[in-house]
């Protein structure tokens, strides 16, 4: 009796469970026949032994109802714990909505019922073989894939290029033009932040040693929002818990402070909120974590950057932009919403972007503000112009360091985004600067020529190149009606040791200083020496007034600009008199009285404006004369009618002098 082989038997099982082996017998003994002949009628490689693959998909294909279900009931599960993880919003012009939807339904979905088509067009398992449905189920698993490409399609209509969009991003941000002197006012040195993010982040972590028994617990959030706060600048930034097991030994009790760091006088605190601590952070990992509490609570808004602020009264709040969606499925994204939330106690109120309170800053993100000036910049002309022609095409300066070139600036109690504007090629000028206001998005453009804010921060730098600092990124001011960078300069261990102010029109006038005032002094006087014309409305701190004879007077050529230097009796300064914007010093000599504002300095004073009319030495001593005169009033009204006519000489003679220059 013939004994069967191991590999026999194998093939055999596997030929009555319905797989096809063949019918060559054993594939693997090398013969050639199916009675296994002598082993010298083999061939020479034998039958090569067939391949044995059942598919994942052959497999789903011969599920029955119960696997089915079982499936269902389990990507329902996963699908729910994902949500409530994740929490996508639920809205068709969100990205992150179509990405679940997507991984979630979609592909199930398609997977299902090409399976099922495939299962019915082989006869599989319990499926017995029937066209009809295996065409049916075929057809219905394009639905998903129609589902997609209306997204694709939504995707597309998004897009700048698509008819009709260039115009339309070109009026989200409604941009005017204003003049920079009438509308920025002259600096306010109690409200000009004098340190940037980075200063204001190494101060407050810093602060933390004062508490050090939340030193090991908590630490400070990386936020460090910019609002104004009882009319400073400073940033605020939340407590969070150091780790997992810090938040399960803290929870309870939740965090217990803020930071708060004044970017005018660096002073930097740990606030402390007794009995109402921050209960909502991005620091919770479930369900008191701000994002999923907002989100599931408004589970149809899709939201943009949080932002923790406090209220006047020093009350931590959540501010949460809620995003719209203008264009097509996915482009035009601006703010139409705010919801707000209170840190303690997670309740939550959603107002539109007009009811906000005054106090609150930052509803619209800064990126997004300047992203909306970009669309203006590019596409105001149309999108053919926009990358052919580039007429009249404009965008933000670039930063540094990989971030965006922008800053933030204090006015009329909101806090507002500033960035340069430079051409579409982003050499190194500017046509002007944009300012916006994140509360309202409120935004003016201000055409002034001029350095970028990278090229201020290297000449900065140039003036103190001996210590080796570094500049922050440009703040814009007003200095007496001029257009300026205000710049930090920073050693190596991120401390503020210097400050800087740089003309932006013209960008080699650099003054630099250990103090504010300083730096404001040496700047004025750096402007009026060389020529140029300062308005000092609203800021008389360093303008004096002075006058008497002069003594000597001389000139001099500085930069090919005319100077006129006087040195007056019994006064040690020596006062400079620029051309052509101080012309009537021409008029004046040697011995005549002057009255004149100056710039005070350690060295040469600066003339800023001669007061009244020259008088002559001689017209002043006959003046003189007849006021300490006991002759008649005709005496002296003559003699002072004799010195208003010697005034009147001589200032004709200083105008014939001016013409004459």
């Amino acid at each position: 009796m013939k004994q069967t082989s191991g590999i026999d038997a194998l093939l055999e099982a596997l030929r009555q469970s319905g797989v096809d082996v063949g019918s060559g017998g054993n594939p693997f003994s090398g013969n050639s026949s199916g009675d296994g002949g002598s082993d010298g009628e083999s061939s020479g490689g034998g039958n090569k032994p067939p391949r044995v693959e059942v598919s994942f998909g052959d497999k789903m294909a011969t599920w029955g109802k119960k696997a089915i279900i079982i499936a269902i009931i389990a990507i329902v599960v996963i699908a729910a714990v994902a949500y409530w993880w994740f929490h996508p919003p639920i809205n068709i012009h969100s990205t992150d909505t179509w990405m679940f939807v997507a991984i979630f339904i979609l592909l199930p979905l398609f997977l299902f019922f090409w399976m099922r088509s495939m299962a019915y067009k082989k006869g599989t398992g319990k499926y017995e073989y029937n066209e009809k449905k295996a065409k049916t189920f075929k057809i219905v698993s394009y639905l998903p894939v129609l589902v997609v490409l209306v997204g694709v399609i939504g995707a597309v209509a998004s897009l700048s290029f698509f008819p009709g969009n260039a115009e339309k991003y070109a009026s989200i941000l409604k941009t005017t033009d204003d003049v920079f002197a009438e509308d920025i006012k002259e600096v306010d040195y109690n409200q000009i932040p004098v340190i940037d993010r980075d200063s204001a982040v190494l101060l407050g972590n810093r602060t933390m040693g004062s508490i050090p028994e939340y030193v090991s617990q908590f630490e400070i959030s990386p936020l460090y929002s910019q609002i104004n706060y009882q009319g400073s600048p400073v940033r605020v930034s939340p407590l969070g818990y150091a780790d997992l097991f810090k938040w399960l030994a803290n929870r309870e009790q939740g965090i217990p402070a803020y930071a708060l760091v004044n970017m005018t006088t660096q002073d930097a605190e740990i606030v402390r909120l007794g009995d109402n601590p921050i209960r909502y952070s991005q620091s919770e990992p479930l369900a008191r974590n701000i994002d999923r509490h907002v989100q599931l609570k408004y589970p149809f808004y899709m939201f943009d950057q949080f932002a923790f602020e406090i209220d006047d009264d020093g009350k931590p709040w959540w501010i949460c932009p809620v995003q719209d969606r203008t264009i097509g499925l996915f482009g035009g994204k601006t703010i139409q919403r705010v919801v707000m939330c209170d840190a303690t106690t997670g309740e939550c109120t959603d107002l539109s972007v007009d009811e906000v309170p005054q106090w609150v800053d930052r509803v619209y993100p800064a990126d997004l503000l300047v992203e909306q000036y970009n669309w203006y910049g590019a596409y105001k002309d149309g999108w053919i112009n926009s990358w052919l022609g580039q007429q009249g095409v404009v965008q933000t300066t670039p930063g540094t360091n990989g971030q965006l070139g922008y800053n933030y600036i204090a006015k009329d109690d909101d806090v507002w985004v500033y960035s340069g504007v430079t051409s579409a090629t982003a050499d190194n000028s500017i046509v002007g600067f944009v300012l916006v206001n994140q509360r309202t998005a409120e935004s003016h453009f201000y055409e002034v020529a001029g350095a970028t804010e990278d090229s201020a921060m290297r000449s900065a730098e140039g003036q103190v190149q001996h210590l080796g600092y570094n500049a922050t990124f440009p703040l814009l001011i007003n200095i007496s009606g001029q257009p300026t960078y205000f710049m930090a300069l920073k050693d190596n261990a991120g401390l503020v040791k210097m400050f800087a102010m740089l003309d932006i029109q013209r960008y080699q006038n650099v003054a630099v200083g250990n103090t504010v005032e300083e730096t404001q002094q040496a700047y004025k006087t750096l402007l009026a020496t060389n020529g140029v014309e300062l308005s000092d409305e609203g800021d008389t701190s360093i303008v004096t007034e002075t006058s008497g004879t002069i003594e000597r007077i001389v000139t001099a050529v500085v930069d090919g600009n005319s100077h006129f230097y006087v040195k007056l009796v019994d006064d040690t300064n020596l006062y400079d008199f620029a051309l052509p914007r101080l012309m009537g010093i021409v008029a004046y000599a040697e011995g005549d009285e002057i009255t004149f504002n100056y710039l005070d300095s350690d060295g040469v004073c600066v003339a800023e404006e001669i007061i009244g009319e020259r008088v002559s030495s001689e017209a002043a001593a006959a003046a003189a004369k007849a006021a300490n005169s006991s002759s008649s009033d005709e005496e002296a009204q003559g003699a002072a009618g004799a010195a208003g006519d010697a005034g009147a000489a001589a200032g004709a003679d200083g105008a014939a002098a001016g013409t004459a220059a």
